[in-house]
């Protein structure tokens, strides 16, 4: 029989996967208050509630972003040298963020981050090109930036797409390929991301007990019911993203920056 609890998990899977598609961004933007809710409802201990919603949310990005990364490749918007060049930084840093999780305090992260979006938002929105003369750096820039949005993706569950994608435009790279590269990257933030809190919340469970059925941190019914929407929205987002002109493209991913944002600032006051 399907539940209330599940028939959520796939609404929210859904939308993650239409963000994901349209915006290449892995859907944490949506799917960490609404775990974070409905976790809570569920009477999770509190001591490692966010950590089953961040582990759980990671999971279901595997999907997310292997559906939407190969909808935008078929429609030749995944710069490969690009994803491989940033790849191998991105999992280190994902992975150190992962582990630090539960040591750091991320409140001057969230704050940091958030002005930064804030500014890339006005500046997507007011349609302010960056210098014609801007282009990608060299590989040890590409890999310092890449161990950086690693890091701050498993650090403060945000998709590793509300930082990819702005770099990239900064860049001076296409907005269509950029989302597509950044669906693309996503997937190792995910994968790793993902391997660290199974991996911390397995080593957890032998003193603290999990909520069942899980996999470490991972809370294996919500998985299956976000994943199995998120999987069949996000090709349907990544047709849209094609489809939509440029300047609606920017201004659309500028309000979500501006949602994220003020979310991140509001969480961390």
């Amino acid at each position: 029989m399907i539940t209330t609890e599940f028939l959520l998990y796939i609404a929210a899977g859904a939308f993650a996967g239409l963000l994901s598609g349209v915006f290449g961004v892995g859907g944490g933007i949506v799917l960490v208050p609404i775990l974070s809710f409905l976790f809570m409802g569920l009477h999770f201990p509190e001591t490692h509630l966010m950590h089953m919603v961040l582990g759980t949310s990671l999971a279901t990005i595997i999907l997310t972003s292997i559906s939407s990364a190969r909808a935008h490749r078929l429609k030749n918007n995944v710069n490969s040298t690009l994803v491989i060049k940033m790849a191998p930084s991105v999992i280190v840093g994902t992975l150190l963020g992962t582990l630090l999780a539960s040591q750091l305090h991320s409140v001057w992260l969230k704050i940091v981050i958030a002005a930064f979006e804030l500014c890339i938002a006005t500046q997507l929105m007011l349609n302010l090109n960056p210098s014609p003369y801007r282009s990608l750096p060299g590989s040890i820039v590409l890999g310092l930036v890449g161990g950086l949005i690693g890091v701050a993706s498993s650090l403060i569950g945000i998709g590793g797409g509300t930082l990819i994608v702005p770099y990239l435009i900064y860049c001076n790279l296409d907005p269509r390929q950029t989302i597509g590269t950044s669906a693309a990257i996503g997937l190792p933030i995910a994968v790793t991301g993902t391997l660290g809190y199974i991996f911390t919340g397995l080593t957890t469970q032998f003193v603290h007990p999990l909520p069942q059925p899980s996999l470490g941190f991972v809370y294996l019914p919500a998985f299956i019911g976000i994943a199995i929407a998120s999987v069949l929205t996000a090709p349907v987002g990544a047709a849209l993203a094609q489809r939509l002109p440029i300047l609606v493209l920017k201004r659309l991913f500028a309000l979500l920056l501006y949602i994220v944002s003020i979310k991140m600032i509001w969480g961390a006051l």
